[in-house]
């Protein structure tokens, strides 16, 4: 007779490549059921758009044929349960992902509401918040320019926010509430208290990830966000060339500093090459080649991936339906892979958190 014992000690020999403990000290398995010439369990993993899935799946059956049985089918479940990074005053919003660059016109925005989709493909309930309030974009983006979020009073008697629903992603930015045809010259104090009732006013719900589409630069709003809400980490926007990546240096300087301190999650590369439709083999680095990779190297951050420069990605956000909707769209499968690799970059700083 096959028992859990059994069961439990070859899968002992089965490792989180990037947790680098096995499964069981980490408690990922659960739900171990030993019917006839059949075993079942589930392996619970730290993220559904982990990308090692399929790895740590076939590592688990060969466990199982070399400690118990070659015979005996295997029936696995792979499941997951997001850990959060540290307990956070934003009730049941496990992870903030801050995705900032040094400068404008990176693409900033469109890794984030991209990244914020292919999250939510993965099966993460997952937020995106347009914090950048002095050019925000989510409501074009998403098209909901003309959407007005409405207001709900809870059980403390407190009124919430509750975010607009799109796409299946939970979406809240202060486009919402200005008209996008006057400028609104924030000051400092201004911008920092919208900032507070985007982030504390709002009913968010329950959230594997909350990405935060961050303004540009370093400034008051940084500091706020960074100093006032328990942040996962943050992903530094940058494009290949030098004057991007002399204010993307900046920007994870501003991090890394004294009563700051926000993980740097990783970089990534925006508009990395170009590709044409008609020659969609072709690379052409015309910003230059491997400048966020240095620049993650050269910082000991991982490198999370590169962005080629495609028009679809551009069309797909004005015409508002970003391109990680599209699966037939190749582009897409760069956010799925920089979905991925964000989701293992958190895992990772939350187990060591």
């Amino acid at each position: 007779m096959i028992t859990e014992e059994q069961i439990l000690h070859a899968l002992g020999h089965v490792e989180e490549p990037d947790l680098k403990k096995d499964l069981v000290t980490l408690k990922m398995i659960e739900n171990i059921e030993i019917l006839p010439n059949k075993i079942k369990f589930d392996v619970v993993l730290t993220t559904p758009a982990c990308p090692l899935k399929g790895h740590i799946e076939h590592a688990c059956r060969n466990a199982i044929k070399l400690f118990v049985s070659k015979d005996v089918e295997v029936d696995i479940n792979m499941t997951a349960r997001v850990r959060a990074s540290e307990n956070t005053p934003l009730n049941n919003i496990k992870n903030i992902i801050l995705v900032s660059s040094g400068k404008g016109g990176v693409g900033k925005s469109t890794v984030a509401a991209n990244l914020a989709l292919a999250l939510a493909g993965s099966g993460a309930k997952t937020g995106l918040l347009d914090a950048d309030i002095y050019g925000p974009s989510v409501p074009l983006m998403f098209g909901v320019e003309d959407a007005k979020p409405q207001s709900v009073r809870n059980a403390a008697g407190q009124n919430k926010i509750v975010p607009i629903e799109r796409f299946g992603l939970k979406l809240l930015s202060i486009g919402f509430f200005t008209d996008p045809r006057q400028p609104i010259p924030w000051r400092g104090p201004m911008a920092t208290s919208a900032i507070k009732q985007l982030f504390g006013d709002a009913d968010w719900g329950e959230l594997d990830y909350l990405v935060v589409d961050m303004p540009p630069g370093t400034g008051d709003i940084h500091i706020t966000v960074a100093q006032g809400y328990p942040i996962a980490g943050a992903i530094v926007v940058t494009t290949p060339q030098q004057v991007a990546l002399a204010d993307a240096v900046k920007g994870m300087a501003m991090f890394r500093m004294e009563g700051v301190n926000v993980p740097i999650i990783g970089v990534v590369e925006n508009m990395a090459y170009f590709t044409p439709a008609e020659l969609p083999d072709n690379r052409y680095y015309i910003f230059g080649k491997d400048g966020g990779k240095r620049l993650a190297n050269d910082n000991e951050v991982p490198f999370l991936g590169e962005i080629p420069l495609v028009k679809s990605v551009a069309d797909a956000g004005d015409n508002g339906f970003p391109i990680a909707l599209d699966e037939d769209e190749p582009v897409s499968e760069a956010f799925r892979t920089l979905a991925g690799r964000v989701a293992q970059e958190v895992s990772i700083l939350a187990a060591n958190s």
